[in-house]
């Protein structure tokens, strides 16, 4: 009973139809790190974790979607090591109780916020035993989830979490192919005769593209199967003609990947070996002339797309980054330069040189949000993913940096963080006032 009575008290901070309370607690649990001490800032935030990890039992669906986006604002605002050492096992689980299907009512968004945990979780952990778990208890019901008649609000996560779990915790090339392959059913299933085929939206291909596109960024060479790169470098292509901006950079983006790789350059040596055998062993040598054709037509195309004019309505900004990244990829087809991207994290300048390592920080940068920056100066995975070093990961007086807006945050005295140290305060009063009257509570009950 207590444990359960706990728990409802804990959930009702998530029960409140203020989402303000909700959104403001990154803020605020970041401001908290600058004026307390360090124990004494550990232990409200694995308080207020704690209370969010109970509220995820609670029936009413609203209540666990505001404990899941607090959790996913509290990754976001700090590493939380101390914190996934103690729950690792509990917060996975209850995420992936949201998403299995039949196991509790959950609406896309609640499906989606628990896939974004999970991928947070997992970028958190970085590589080893808990990466590798997360990995094994999630690839069966993301796939269910992904292959079944899928909401399309939900999609987009569930195909970043499928994407983050392999990246981090996948052991071996032929599980990062089986996701792969699960993404592209997603906008092109295996029908049966009596199924229909459902249009997907450019939103979603764009998705599936880039998510393909990361896992494929950490692969050194794929097996040699010339009909899936003739096809894969065909759906590409064609999406370079769509009207969707979005879908055509993420098709740029992989097409420029696939030659990084040298897909075709591989075809070209097996062709070469091919070349003096029977008719049957011609094919190598078809399957090469044919993925030669398929680049020069990529190549007239991104020439196309890095000239256009804007069409009506077309946002000028958008316009800029597609013909910045098809000339780029232009440069790369005809000169073999790669893209150079420096970008500033914190006080110091990350760097890299190839489109699997930009396609990697572009994923992670998008999927994290106003996460990325802390991850980038603290998580040592990304440190190892992107061979990055900060000078320096924390203030000389280890204060977390602050932004103006977090510290007119941390003065409301209705920030969700000094809501919660209130509790924990009266909590402590109240559990220091029962241990010093207790023996006149339980004369009271013998009386009874």
């Amino acid at each position: 009973m207590g444990k359960r009575n706990s728990q409802r008290k804990n959930a009702a901070m998530f029960d409140s139809d203020d989402d303000s309370s909700v959104t403001s607690s990154s803020t605020a649990r970041s401001d908290l790190m600058s004026v307390s001490g360090g124990d004494d800032v550990q232990f409200v935030q694995d308080s207020l974790l704690d209370q969010a990890l109970d509220a995820l039992d609670e029936k009413r669906g609203s209540t666990r979607e505001k404990a899941l986006s607090s959790i996913i604002d509290a990754f976001n605002t700090n590493m939380q090591h101390q914190f996934v050492e103690k729950k690792f096992a509990t917060l996975l689980h209850q995420c992936l109780a949201s998403i299995k299907k039949g196991s509790r009512k959950a609406s896309a968004k609640e499906i989606a916020l628990a896939s974004h945990a999970i991928g947070c979780l997992a970028l958190t952990v970085g590589c080893g035993d808990n990466a590798r778990e997360i990995f094994e208890e999630s690839i069966r019901p993301l796939d269910e989830s992904l292959t079944s008649k899928i909401d399309v609000s939900k999609a987009p996560s569930l195909l970043e979490c499928l994407a983050i779990i392999t990246f981090v915790g996948g052991n071996d090339q032929e599980e990062t192919e089986r996701s792969m392959d699960t993404m592209w059913r997603v906008i092109n299933p295996k029908l049966g005769s009596n199924v229909v085929a459902v249009k997907p939206s450019a939103s979603l291909i764009s998705t599936v593209v880039s998510a393909w596109s990361f896992l494929l960024s950490t692969v050194s060479s794929l097996k040699l199967n010339s009909k899936n790169w003739q096809n894969s470098i065909s759906y590409l292509s064609s999406l370079l003609d769509r009207e969707d901006r979005s879908v055509r950079i993420a098709a740029g983006e992989a097409l420029a990947l696939i030659f990084e790789i040298g897909a075709i350059d591989k075809f070209s040596s097996v062709s070469d070996s091919a070349s003096d055998t029977t008719q049957e062993g011609n094919k190598p040598l078809e399957s090469y002339i044919f993925l030669q054709g398929l680049k020069g037509k990529v190549i007239n195309q991104c020439k196309d797309l890095s000239v256009e004019a804007g069409g009506k309505g077309s946002a000028k900004k958008d316009l800029n980054s597609q013909k910045n990244l098809f000339r780029d990829i232009l440069d790369f087809f005809e000169y073999g330069y790669s893209p150079e991207v420096s970008m500033k994290v914190g006080g110091d300048s990350l760097q890299i040189s190839s489109w699997s390592k930009t396609i990697q920080l572009n994923f992670i940068k998008h999927f994290l949000g106003g996460g990325f920056v802390k991850h980038m100066q603290e998580n040592e995975f990304l440190h190892d993913v992107f061979g990055f070093s900060p000078k320096r990961k924390f203030l000389n007086n280890n204060e977390n940096r602050m932004s103006g807006g977090e510290k007119r945050m941390f003065k409301s005295p209705n920030s969700v963080l000094n809501k919660a140290r209130t509790q924990l305060l009266n909590k402590q009063r109240l559990l220091s006032e029962g241990r010093n009257f207790g023996h006149y509570a339980v004369g009271v009950g013998d009386e009874e």
